[in-house]
């Protein structure tokens, strides 16, 4: 008999230090061309891409709710429809009322924020800063901001930049809302059904898993946001600082694009009160900024979302950047849930590649 032949080695090319940095970088080229080629695909159906995002978003914040109503006998259409128009009367009358108050108190901030520079101007010059320096450092902002007024306020918004275009992105919002809601587990098994039956329940599995994610994300986001909103503007209504509801409903509006979005707004209070109340006011509104991103950052997250769902604030302010560059004020909104989903899918693939090997025994 002949004996068994022994496995032959891996080219040496392979074994080196040299190699296995060219065969990782190889890999890092292949995966960032496929992430360039979807996203330019993306980009090109931005109008359906778009819509069927939020749609996601929502069904992550409803999905719940039916599962707790189906649990407890409800048949399954009846919980479904109840949790959606309790659901979207809900968070669109609170959508509707935050943006309203934000839209009506325009014109006075904008007023307000005018006096808040000319404000700070005089502020900063007790502190041996001239003048003609500040003004040459808003100068610069101002052309900065409007040399990206189309990246930053328009990017995919283009596609629904007309009345038309809104109303048909919000029907495609509902109706595939509704599927999502009342039969998403069933589409997603039938959405893998080309897949090969050996690899079919991984990736049914890691889509749960994504979609379970995205749930706490979603939920522990609106949570925090409202509490910002409500805690920030009770300190701005204690403290006799005006426009209370505008200056909240950016605070909530601004707390969905996470890390960035609340030191911002939050800055806009500061300012404001500054102006009309005062420096030691504005010192004092600026603690409760610093007060509530703190009971959000070290009391609220912990408490409401796992670890799982985490994702440090670097990689958060850095996904944020790249999606408004992207895609503007859609792409800030997007860039976490996606990278979230995308890092919950893939995690175990990660786990399993970097676990130590297994002695033989």
């Amino acid at each position: 008999m002949n004996e068994p032949s022994a496995p032959s080695a891996p080219p040496s090319w392979r074994t080196g230090r040299v190699g296995r940095i060219a065969v990782r970088c190889v890999q890092f080229l292949i995966i960032a061309l496929t992430v360039w080629v979807v996203g330019q695909v993306l980009t090109r159906v931005a109008f359906v891409v778009v819509p069927l995002a939020v749609a996601i978003l929502l069904a992550a914040l409803f999905v719940p709710g039916v599962a707790f109503l189906t649990d407890r006998g409800v048949p399954r259409p009846l919980a479904a429809t109840g949790v959606l128009l309790l659901g979207i009367a809900a968070l669109g009358g609170l959508v509707l009322f935050m943006v309203t108050s934000v839209i009506n108190g325009l014109p006075d901030l904008g007023a307000r924020l005018s006096e808040s520079v000319q404000e700070l101007r005089q502020w900063l010059t007790t502190f041996g800063l001239r003048p003609e320096q500040f003004d040459e450092l808003i100068a610069q902002g101002r052309e900065w901001m409007s040399r990206n007024q189309s990246g930053l306020v328009s990017g995919v918004w283009g596609v629904l930049s007309t009345a038309g275009a809104v109303l048909a992105g919000l029907l495609l919002v509902l109706f595939l809302l509704i599927f999502f809601v009342y039969d998403g587990e069933r589409l997603w098994r039938g959405l893998l059904s080309p897949l090969p039956r050996s690899s079919r329940e991984q990736v049914f599995a890691a889509g749960q898993r994504a979609f379970r994610d995205l749930t706490s994300f979603v939920r522990t986001t609106l949570v925090v946001a409202l509490i910002d909103a409500v805690g920030i503007g009770l300190g701005l209504w204690i403290t006799g600082v005006p426009l209370v509801l505008p200056l909240a409903g950016l605070v909530f509006l601004g707390a969905f694009v996470p890390v960035i979005g609340a030191f911002v707004t939050g800055i806009v209070a500061v300012l404001v009160a500054l102006v009309t109340q005062g420096f030691v006011v504005a010192l004092i509104v600026a603690g409760v900024v610093i007060a509530v991103q703190q009971l959000e950052g070290n009391v609220l997250e912990p408490l409401l979302m796992s670890h799982a769902v985490k994702l440090h604030p670097v990689a958060v302010i850095l996904g944020v950047a790249i999606g408004a560059d992207l895609a503007g004020v859609i792409g800030a909104l997007l860039a976490v849930p996606a990278m979230l989903t995308v890092r919950s899918a893939t995690r175990p693939l990660v786990t399993a590649d970097n676990a130590p090997p297994r002695r033989s025994t």
